[in-house]
């Protein structure tokens, strides 16, 4: 790259690296999440919803990285299917906590071991110190960009 270009090296740019990585990740996993009637935001909602029971539908958008609107529309779905319950909390105000059914359970169980597949393909070749250092480097960017 030409020194006065006011362009960013794409060869040499971090964020261009994990935005690619994030790009191939998402690939991968949406080809093997396909099969099982899946997509990523489908797998995270089950995924946050096993870890954290009863998140409202603003708290799972935020954690998938997706619209409210984006997430109710997978939640009517999911509910549809039997796969999640949205039981009104008087307690909770206007916000309706979702749980994970035993359908929902085992659809994430079958996600859960394809999407762990594409996380050991994708590091492989790294050994368990190269991975904790990727890992406290990552940590390391996502809070100095959430606090900066």
């Amino acid at each position: 790259m030409s020194q006065d270009s006011p362009g960013i090296d794409l060869e040499t740019s971090l964020g261009y690296l994990l935005k690619e990585a994030s790009s191939a990740l998402r690939t991968a996993m949406e080809d093997v999440l396909r099969p099982l009637g899946m997509n990523v935001t489908h797998y995270s909602c089950l995924e946050l919803l096993a870890q954290r029971p009863g998140m409202s539908n603003s708290d799972l958008a935020r954690g998938a990285f997706v619209t409210r609107q984006t997430m109710n529309v997978l939640l009517q779905s999911l509910e549809r299917d039997g796969a999640v319950a949205r039981t009104p909390d008087a307690a909770a105000g206007r916000v309706v906590p979702v749980t994970l059914t035993a359908a929902g359970r085992a659809d994430l169980a079958r996600a859960t071991a394809a999407v762990r597949g594409v996380e050991d393909r994708m590091l492989t070749g790294m050994d368990d110190s190269e991975r904790a250092a990727a890992r406290r480097a990552l940590r390391s960017m996502v809070t100095a960009l959430r606090t900066g």
